[in-house]
């Protein structure tokens, strides 16, 4: 693992630049849409001596960074044979937390770019001993890509995801035909892709695309027999901003076929 982030706070350090990129079309042979982020330059943040300290003691257990590696899960979480649920773009972790407990028999593993967001999941799972969460720091769908093989997925959750409001910016949304296509990839037979988001604009475009994906049967919201947990149990701070605004939450649910 690469352990150079500064003197003070030695992990999880992203390398400078924008690191393992993909070619998806070349790779999968086809001529779908992936999210295009070009030069996009992502928050770094920093962390409170307290933070620091916890990342110092906790992450080479829990934590992980994108690599060319795929991850042994059964190793990493010291179990065989449970569900594994992959959460993109965790943010601080608020609903990754409140869910996790209820799933004991699920090993979540929450995907997150932005450092001090890792951190305060980092410190939920410390303080209420929570023990079936990791985490991996990177783009999650290079992380998707590289570090999960084919097949190997009960779940993929991408609660809120950035909406990129700007048409010029609508090709950086994650949700997009290749992206489904890779979702899907990784997604055993009956695996569930959950999607939610408060964004008009989005909802109008994840609309156009429910039903893209030939190996993702769409069962629309809510789906009862869903063989995952869906409840995301509590309100996080951007869905609290979208509800003072009125915003109407959209949730989609999906099945690998």
């Amino acid at each position: 693992m690469n352990s150079a982030d500064s003197s003070q706070n030695p992990a999880a350090q992203m390398p400078h630049g924008r690191g393992l990129q993909t070619d998806f079309n070349a790779e999968f042979n086809n001529d779908l849409d992936y999210p295009r982020l070009g030069n996009v330059t992502f928050r770094r943040g920093t962390l409170t001596d307290n933070q620091n300290a916890l990342f110092e003691e906790h992450w080479p257990q829990l934590g992980r960074l994108l690599a060319d590696e795929p991850l042994d899960i059964p190793a990493w979480f010291g179990r065989e044979g449970a569900k594994t649920i992959v959460e993109i773009g965790s943010g601080t972790g608020t609903s990754t937390a409140a869910m996790a407990p209820l799933e004991k028999d699920t090993n979540i593993v929450a995907v997150e770019l932005y450092k001090p967001g890792l951190a305060k999941l980092l410190g939920s799972i410390i303080r209420n001993d929570i023990e079936n969460i990791r985490m991996v720091r990177g783009d999650g769908i290079e992380v998707l890509m590289r570090m999960f093989a084919p097949e190997s997925l009960d779940g993929i959750r991408i609660f809120f995801p950035d909406p990129w409001p700007k048409a010029r910016h609508h090709k950086r949304r994650i949700i997009q035909s290749g992206t489904l296509n890779l979702f899907a990839s990784r997604l055993k037979p009956g695996g569930v892709l959950h999607v939610a988001t408060d964004h008009a604009g989005y909802t109008e475009w994840i609309n156009e695309l429910v039903e893209v994906e030939p190996s993702l049967d769409y069962k629309g919201w809510p789906w009862p027999e869903c063989p995952i947990l869906t409840d995301r149990q509590v309100i996080t701070k951007f869905e609290g901003k979208g509800l003072d605004k009125e915003h109407v939450i959209t949730e989609y649910l999906w099945e690998k076929k």
